[in-house]
Formats: structure tokens, C-alpha cells, sequence
């Protein structure tokens, strides 16, 4: 059964799917149904993150010894990409150790470096897609009465040879595949339906009377902007996702006259090479800045080679923090974002950048960002009460 939900993306009727997570979720509830009543379920559902309710049908049902194993296939909707198609199977069993345990089996990454959602050594199940099973599994238990350990095993068959198409090995992730999904849900948008939409928004933005905006790529800088108060609501908030230069270009062609871009380092660390497109087809050299800034600020040759090797921009932060070397670093990477910003701008307006991580907050502002801030101090616009 095809999961009928669809958003309209300049004026196309596009075709939702759900992620590598709900299918975990959704084969454990299945396998879970399975080995506690003793039979087969003609369907399974669960409500997404995002308050979606998505039902599929059950594929490879059988019992291998005290487990029940059956699989979910990804569906990507519109935005096909590596794993759409994949077989996502989970293994259930009794367990002797109390509470539900989850873990990755054949076709599912292990992680090898710090700095990703899950620690050196574990399943690369993140998160989300490890509390939607153990809700799933957990609510089963409480449903049937049954009070001992279960096992949970997520496996994807094809995962290790898709893996080798995506960015997992550089990432630190060998074996197979993530397990990932922060809303269950995949949102499909093509890239140029995705540039006119922000076009659009700025334009009616700009159309409402406001000669402010706060750009973000996505989800991380809306929470970021409200754990620590920024806009109070007053200043209007698009999100740019990948496009922060066609963001940049939209602003000044709307004649906006302040814009403040706030994004986490994995994204914006990026602009300190100008590329302005952040997405990782279009240029990742995230681990090359910091080493090649660390290395002006005096890093010594095995911290430049830990940095190239950095999994992520917290690994990376993390090694500067440890050779002393993070505040002068960013400073410097600021200054080079500020740069290439300015440079995209060309004086058509103020503009601020600041940066944060999970781990260690905001890491930096941009020397124009204080003028902007200011600015709108001034107009009682910008700070929350």
C-alpha cells in the first residue's frame, strides 16, 4: 500500500515517503506482533514524529528459530534516493536481560569515529529511529500483558552494497547503511522548485513591509534561534536550506536592508571556502578549513592530520578544543565567512553570520553581525521580552 501524502511544491503535486527509521519501527512493531500473540499482522501503523500516520504492509514474514523476522520496504516518494526500494527487516526474540534491546545487524553501519549520533562501536541507528522502535516494541509489551526482555534487531540485506554509494565510509560508518530520520517523514522537492520557493518567500516577506529576515538552513537553526531567544518572534524567519547564496542574492533583489544567517557549523563552516551551496554533491571541504586554519594558529602536524580525518565538524571542534585552538580558529573562520558574504552582497545590505554546534553552543559571530544586532535593538524588533 502506497503512503498517500503529498505537498505542493511550485504548483507540483509531489508524493510523500518515510524514512529508514519508520521502517525499523514499523518491521520491529510487525515482528514484535508476531512473537507475542502468535500471529501474523495483515498491516502495520504507526504516527511519525512529524504527526503523520503511515501503514504498510509486512514483506519476508517468517520465524528463524525464537525470533520472528519480517521486513519494511523504504519508500522515498518523489525524492527517490540511495535507499528507496530498500528491504529494512527486524529480527525480534526473547531476551533474558530485562527492557527492550536494539541492535544492528547484517546491512547496518557501525560506527567507527566520534562525533556522530551514536558512539564508536554502535549500530548506526540514531536517535529518533531508536525511540519510535522502542515505542512501537514497548507499547506491544504493555498491550499483550508480557513483562520479560525482548531483542531487536534491525538489519537492511542490500545495506552494505548502498552504502558504498553514499557518504557513510567517509563518515566513519562501515558495514551498511544509517538508520536515520528526525520526522519519519521525506519531504520531496526539486532543487529549482526549492530556490523558487525561497524566492517566493522573500518576496512576500519583503511585500508585508519588512526590511529584516533571519535566514536558516533548516531545523537545527529555527531551535537554535529559539533556545536562545533570537528574533522574539518579531523578525521573520525562511528557511534556506541548501541555498544560502541564492538566499543572499534573493534579500538584496527585495531590497532588504539587514539579514542575519544562523546555522550550525556543518552547514555554514562551509562559506569560509565560498562555496554557497552547502549541500555535500556540490563541495564538502569542512575537515580541509579547520586544518588549514588550525595549521595558520600553529597546529602541529598531528592535530592537522586528526582534523582531516575529523568524522564531523564536532569531532573537529573537539580536537581544537583539546590543542587550545578553538577560539582562535573560529575567529579566523569567521573572518573568512565574512569575507565571501560580504563579497556575495556586495554592500547591498548588512549582514551577520553566526555559528553554533550541539556540543559546544555559538561558536562565532561575524564581525557585521554586531551592527545588525544592534540595529535592531534599536527598533524594540529583535529581542524577545
Amino acid at each position: 500500500m502506497a503512503f498517500e501524502h503529498y505537498i505542493y511544491s511550485n504548483g507540483k503535486k509531489l508524493r510523500c515517503g518515510f524514512t529508514t527509521g519508520t521502517c525499523a519501527a514499523l518491521a520491529a512493531s510487525g515482528a514484535a506482533q508476531r512473537l507475542l500473540t502468535g500471529r501474523w499482522p495483515a498491516s502495520v501503523s504507526l504516527r511519525t514524529p512529524k504527526g503523520l500516520l503511515v501503514e504498510v504492509s509486512l514483506e519476508d514474514c517468517r520465524m528463524e528459530g525464537p525470533s520472528a523476522v519480517c521486513g519494511v520496504r523504504k519508500d522515498g516518494g518523489d525524492d527517490v534516493d540511495q535507499t528507496t526500494g530498500a528491504l529494512v527487516q527486524a529480527a525480534v526474540s526473547p531476551s533474558v536481560q530485562p527492557g527492550i534491546s536494539i541492535e544492528g545487524g547484517p546491512g547496518v553501519g557501525r560506527v567507527t569515529r566520534p562525533g556522530l549520533d551514536q558512539p564508536v562501536g554502535a549500530a548506526a541507528i540514531n536517535r529518533v529511529p531508536r525511540q519510535m522502535i522502542r515505542e512501537q516494541v514497548a507499547s506491544l509489551c504493555r498491550q499483550t500483558g508480557y513483562e520479560g526482555g525482548l531483542q531487536v534487531t534491525i538489519s537492511v540485506p542490500a545495506g552494505e552494497q548502498i552504502a558504498q554509494r553514499t557518504f557513510n565510509p567517509r563518515l566513519g560508518i562501515e558495514g551498511g547503511i544509517s538508520i536515520l530520520g528526525t520526522s519519519g517523514i521525506v519531504e520531496p522537492m526539486s532543487i529549482q522548485a526549492m530556490i523558487d520557493t525561497l524566492q517566493i518567500e522573500l518576496r512576500q516577506t519583503a511585500a508585508q513591509g519588512h526590511r529584516g529576515v533571519i535566514l536558516t538552513p533548516g531545523n537545527y537553526g529555527q531551535d537554535f534561534l529559539r533556545q536562545c531567544g533570537l528574533g522574539g518572534g518579531r523578525i521573520p524567519v525562511i528557511r534556506c536550506s541548501n541555498f544560502v547564496g541564492e538566499a543572499l542574492d534573493g534579500a538584496a533583489a527585495e531590497g532588504f536592508k539587514r539579514v542575519l544567517l544562523v546555522g550550525h557549523v556543518g552547514k555554514l563552516v562551509k562559506l569560509a571556502g565560498g562555496i554557497m551551496n552547502t549541500h555535500s554533491r556540490w563541495g564538502d571541504c569542512r575537515t580541509e578549513l579547520f586544518c588549514a586554519h588550525a595549521a595558520v594558529c600553529g597546529a602541529g602536524q598531528s592535530t592537522c592530520q586528526a582534523l582531516l580525518e575529523g568524522a564531523t565538524t564536532d569531532a573537529c571542534l573537539e580536537i581544537l578544543e583539546q590543542a587550545s585552538l578553538r577560539e582562535a580558529v573560529m575567529a579566523r573562520l569567521m573572518d573568512a565567512i565574512e569575507a565571501h558574504v560580504s563579497r556575495r552582497v556586495g554592500g547591498a545590505y548588512r549582514v551577520g553570520v553566526i555559528l553554533f554546534s550541539h556540543v559546544f553552543g555559538e561558536l562565532g559571530r561575524t564581525p557585521g553581525t554586531q551592527e545588525v544586532l544592534k540595529q535592531w535593538e534599536r527598533e524594540e524588533e529583535f529581542f524577545s521580552e
